[in-house]
């Protein structure tokens, strides 16, 4: 357990004894923080709930025509599969390669927060570690997603939905965060609106359309259950509440309110539709996890006094760690990432 240990520690004396300025601007800070959790990510050995699954993903690409290839379901992922197959890597670069995607998300949205600290330290217990080393493709797409985010979060709704296209190449599920575009939207301009939601149905039909039947029987007739579900879109939703009845008190553009006030509704949503279908209410969720990072970033900013505003954060750290502890001590599938191993100590 030590490693993921430090993997939170990190982040946590940022917090409490960074200076938020300095934390923001340092450049090569960031960048050192980005290479190596995108290293942890990527260096694990046989760490993480499908591991075997994509070790068989790459075996598969590496045999297949470049055009197959691209024509697979989720063609930017398996690029990478193929690309690192032809020079004789492993599964060790493509999931270095999926961990440099997921963190430049992670990094770029921090650093656009009040408290970047606070905002990595978040993402540490299940973004980084839960999706990041369980679910290669889908957090690839997630890191993606969160580039779109603060594009969005920016007034660029064509930012937006070019990152979350690309992310939908990944996994074809972030395509379903493509209205967000159209909710949050501070523009009245009919063309702009236009182009965007043809461009989304566009992706739809090219991502989702042609295999909505196959993702409805795989995930809602056959009645998958994901264990813990209720819990991880539970996790979403208190961020969710609280920013519904703080928002008011963050200081925030009126784009930023529009964003965070939809993504709210719909971790709101999730609650009752993961009773119908856990496992594709989980997934979906999991575009959702950004406003974890989003709202207590800013919780602190709601006081004014600085040491009320400290003990918030400090209340926030130990929130985490004990998400942390529960998940590593008391998840059901906890035990496929442990003990953390690296490849090269094998």
């Amino acid at each position: 357990m030590i490693p993921y240990w430090v993997m939170f520690l990190i982040p946590s004396l940022g917090v409490l004894f960074g200076s938020t300025r300095a934390s923001r601007q340092s450049f090569s800070l960031w960048i050192g923080l980005w290479f190596f959790y995108s290293l942890a990510i990527g260096w694990r050995y046989e760490v993480g709930g499908d591991w075997f699954s994509y070790l068989h993903h790459l075996s598969l690409r590496s045999a297949m025509p470049l055009s197959d290839v691209l024509m697979g379901s989720d063609p930017g992922y398996y690029l990478i599969n193929w690309v690192v197959a032809q020079f004789g890597g492993g599964i060790y670069w493509v999931n270095t390669i999926s961990g440099m995607i997921l963190m430049a998300g992670v990094v770029r949205f921090a650093r656009q927060s009040p408290l970047p600290f606070l905002a990595l330290l978040v993402a540490v217990p299940y973004m980084i570690i839960v999706v990041g080393m369980g679910y290669t493709r889908q957090s690839a797409a997630l890191g993606l997603l969160l580039l779109g985010l603060v594009s969005l979060g920016n007034h660029n709704m064509r930012g937006f939905l070019i990152w979350t296209i690309l992310g939908a190449t990944f996994h074809k599920s972030a395509v379903l965060m493509l209205p967000v575009a159209a909710l949050a939207s501070t523009s009245t301009r009919f063309w702009s609106l236009f182009w965007g939601g043809g461009l989304s149905l566009a992706a739809a039909y090219l991502f989702v359309f042609d295999s909505a039947e196959t993702l409805w029987v795989n995930y809602v007739e056959a009645e998958y259950h994901s264990q813990g579900g209720m819990i991880r879109v539970v996790m979403n939703a208190v961020p969710a509440m609280l920013f519904l009845a703080l928002a008011r008190r963050m200081d925030l553009s009126d784009s930023e309110q529009k964003l965070w006030f939809w993504m709210s509704i719909l971790s709101l949503v999730c609650i009752p539709l993961v009773v119908l279908s856990s496992t594709a209410t989980d997934r979906v969720a999991l575009y959702l996890i950004p406003i974890q990072l989003f709202v207590f970033s800013h919780l602190p900013l709601i006081a004014k006094d600085v040491r009320w505003r400290a003990a918030i954060a400090l209340a926030v750290v130990c929130y985490y760690g004990l998400v942390q502890f529960v998940w590593l001590v008391f998840a059901s599938h906890a035990y496929v990432w442990l003990p953390y191993r690296v490849f090269w100590l094998i």
